[in-house]
């Protein structure tokens, strides 16, 4: 009696050395809000309202939010022929996002209350990173604004603004708020005004604990 043997086959699944990446939490549509991960290089100088703007939908777009229309949180004095501007009619109505998905401010009244989430750990970047804050080296917790405590543009004739975001030199000074909410300065809990920087280069900003950096948000 011929007996056959059937071949034995055995199928391996094939295991990939390289696993899926998750897709990044930070590319989420519904961002609405962050810090900006760069500043323009040049210190204040950040090509007026309409550059800042700028940088703030480019950066986002890089982050995968499509779509949407950006502001920066900045304010503008009445000088040189512009008009004053407050950074807090900007923004839109709220509510924000930031890059995890957490509600920061549900209106521009709740952002400039005690209420608001804005913190280390919240005020994220475009990428979801958080911003070095005091104790972190280097310290980069100065935001620029130009803005008061409750986001408008500051009084008197004094520079506060960097030229309108024009400055980048040691002379002339911007509003800068602290993203950690502590530090020094006469507000230093504040994200709007803690203290003016020393002047609007990138060397004096980063000597006053900043970068040049400024908030973004989806109007």
């Amino acid at each position: 009696m011929l007996m056959l043997s059937l071949p034995v086959v055995i199928v391996a699944a094939s295991l990939s050395s390289s696993p899926a990446r998750p897709l990044p939490v930070f590319a989420q549509q519904d961002m609405s809000f962050f810090i900006t991960s760069v500043g323009s290089g040049d210190g204040a100088n950040l090509g007026g309202l309409a550059g800042a703007d700028k940088h703030c939908a480019t950066l986002a777009e890089a982050a995968g939010v499509r779509g949407k229309a950006w502001h920066a949180y900045l304010s503008q004095q009445a000088v040189g022929g512009a008009s004053a501007v407050n950074a807090r009619d900007r923004i839109g109505k709220g509510p924000w996002k930031n890059a995890k998905g957490v509600v920061v401010a549900t209106s521009v009244d709740d952002l400039h209350s005690d209420a608001n989430k804005l913190s280390k750990e919240n005020s994220l970047t475009e990428k979801g990173a958080i911003v070095n804050g005091r104790g972190d080296t280097p310290n980069m917790h100065d935001i620029l604004t130009g803005s008061t405590l409750d986001g408008r543009v500051q009084p008197g004739t004094d520079d506060s603004t960097c030229s309108n975001w024009t400055g980048n030199g040691a002379t002339g000074s911007a509003s800068v708020g602290h993203h950690d909410r502590q530090g020094g300065g006469v507000n230093p809990t504040s994200w709007v005004f803690s203290h003016p920087s020393r002047g609007c280069g990138q060397k004096e900003l980063q000597a006053t604990g900043g970068n040049g950096l400024f908030y973004c948000f989806a109007v």
